[in-house]
C-alpha cells in the first residue's frame, strides 16, 4: 500500500498540478459567464430568463457536489476531475449545437452538464489538503486557488478571438473553445498523486453523521460564510455583462470588466492562505465581508465603466477573503474519513445559494425595473440582507469563545 502520510515533495508536486488545472480548464468558467446570460437573452423568449443557463450551470454543481464528494472517496480524486471535465466537454458540446440551432433547452441541457465540471473543480481547493501537513494547508488552498490568476486571463481572450468564427450566429466560438479546453485538460490529472482512499472495515470509525456535523458551530459558521461571499459574487457577477451592455458598453468591455473581476478574485490568492496563517480565517472571512459591502456601494454610486471596474475589483477581491477563509475554516474541522461527506455537504449548500443568487440576478436585472440602470440598483440593493446574515453568524461564533470552538 503506498503510504499516505503528508509529505512536502509530494503536497507542493499535487499543488501544481492542480494551480495548472485551475489555471487551464478554469477558464471555461469566465467563458461561460460571460457569455451565459448574453446567450440566454439572445435565446431565450422571455428577457427574465436571460440568466437562466448561469443558473443552471451552478444548479447542475449543486446537485453534482454530493455524488462528486462520494465518487472521489470510493474512486480517487483524479477519475473524479476526469468525470469533471467529460461533463464539461459535453455541455460545451450541446451548447454549441443549441446555438446553431436557435434552441434554449438544448443550450439550457449543456449549461446543466457544464455543472458536472463545474463541481469537479469545486474540489480541486479540497484536494490540495490531502497530502498537506496542517501548516502548508491554508498556503496550498491559496496556491490552488491562485491558479485561477490564469484562468482570468485566457477565459475572455477566448471569448474576444472567438467572437466572429460562427457569425451570424453569436457566441457559439466560445463554447467551441470550452470543448478544446475540456479535452486537453483532462491529460493534466496524469501527473496528480493523491492515493486513492482505502475502503473502511467494519470496526473503522466512520464519522459524525450530516446533522451533527451541521451542529458544529465551526462547520456551521464556515459553509454560511463561504455560502453567502460565493452567492454575492455570482449575485452580481451575473448581471454584470447584462448590465454593461445594457449601459451603452460593448460586449467586449464585458469581457475585460469581467477579466477585472476575475483577476481580483485571485490575484489574492498568493498570500490569502499566509494571512489565514496569521490572523486566523475568522478575521479574514469578516475583511472579505466588508469588502464584498464597499463593492455594493461603489455599483450604487454610478454606471460609469470605471464604477463597472471598481465594483467588480472589490468583488472579487471580497470573494476570495470569504471564501478561501470559509474554506480554510472547514477543513479544519472534520476528520478524514468525514472529509468526503463535509465537503459534498458543503458545495451543495454553496451551489444550492449560488443557483438562487444567479437565477434571481436576471430577474432582478431584467424584471425589476423600466431601465438597465433600475435592474443593477436592485440587484446591489439585493446584497444587504445576505451580509447582514454572515455578519451576525461570525459574530455570534467569536462571541461563543473557545467553549465552542471545535
Amino acid at each position: 500500500m503506498e503510504e499516505t502520510a503528508p509529505t512536502e515533495t509530494r503536497a507542493r508536486r499535487n499543488v501544481a498540478v492542480l494551480v495548472a488545472a485551475q489555471a487551464f480548464l478554469g477558464s471555461q468558467m469566465p467563458i461561460s459567464f460571460v457569455l451565459g446570460g448574453l446567450s440566454g437573452q439572445y435565446l431565450s423568449p422571455e428577457p427574465c430568463l436571460a440568466t437562466l443557463p448561469i443558473s443552471l450551470i451552478v444548479f447542475g454543481s449543486m446537485l453534482t457536489a454530493p455524488v462528486m464528494g462520494n465518487f472521489m472517496q470510493a474512486y480517487g480524486r483524479r477519475a473524479g476531475f476526469l468525470l469533471g471535465t467529460t461533463g464539461g466537454a459535453l455541455g460545451g458540446l450541446l451548447s454549441v449545437i443549441g446555438l446553431l440551432q436557435g434552441s434554449f433547452g438544448l443550450f439550457l441541457l449543456g449549461s446543466l452538464c457544464t455543472g458536472i465540471y463545474m463541481s469537479a473543480q469545486g474540489f480541486y481547493r479540497f484536494a490540495a489538503t490531502d497530502t498537506a501537513s496542517d501548516a502548508y494547508r491554508p498556503k496550498a488552498i491559496s496556491y490552488v486557488m491562485a491558479g485561477g490568476l490564469m484562468s482570468a486571463i485566457i477565459g475572455p481572450q477566448l471569448v474576444k478571438l472567438t467572437g466572429g468564427i460562427t457569425d451570424p450566429i453569436p457566441f457559439a466560438g466560445g463554447y467551441m473553445a470550452v470543448i478544446a479546453l475540456n479535452v486537453a485538460g483532462a491529460f493534466i490529472f496524469a501527473f496528480l498523486d493523491i492515493p486513492k482512499p482505502e475502503k473502511p472495515n467494519r470496526d473503522a470509525p466512520r464519522g459524525r453523521t450530516r446533522l451533527e456535523l451541521l451542529r458544529t458551530p465551526r462547520i456551521l459558521v464556515a459553509m454560511i460564510c463561504a455560502m453567502v461571499s460565493y452567492a454575492l459574487m455570482n449575485l452580481v457577477m451575473t448581471s454584470t455583462p447584462l448590465a454593461v451592455v445594457g449601459c451603452g458598453y460593448t460586449t467586449d468591455n464585458a469581457a475585460d470588466v469581467v477579466m477585472a473581476h476575475v483577476l481580483a478574485m485571485f490575484v489574492p490568492s498568493f498570500f490569502t492562505g499566509h494571512l489565514i496563517a496569521r490572523f486566523g480565517a475568522e478575521r479574514i472571512i469578516a475583511t472579505g465581508l466588508t469588502i464584498l459591502a464597499a463593492a455594493g456601494l461603489v455599483a450604487l454610486n454610478g454606471i460609469d465603466l470605471g464604477h463597472f471596474y471598481v465594483t467588480l475589483v472589490l468583488l472579487g477581491l471580497g470573494w476570495n477573503f470569504g471564501f478561501i477563509g470559509g474554506t480554510a475554516m472547514l477543513a479544519s474541522a472534520h476528520s478524514p474519513e468525514e472529509r468526503g461527506r463535509v465537503q459534498g455537504m458543503n458545495d451543495f449548500a454553496v451551489f444550492g445559494m449560488v443557483t438562487l443568487a444567479s437565477l434571481s440576478s436576471g430577474l432582478l436585472m431584467n424584471c425589476s425595473g423600466g431601465t438597465p440602470q433600475e435592474g443593477w440598483t436592485a440587484v446591489n440593493l439585493a446584497m444587504i440582507p445576505f451580509l447582514a446574515l454572515a455578519g451576525a453568524t461570525l459574530i455570534w461564533f467569536a462571541l461563543q469563545g473557545r467553549r465552542l470552538r471545535v
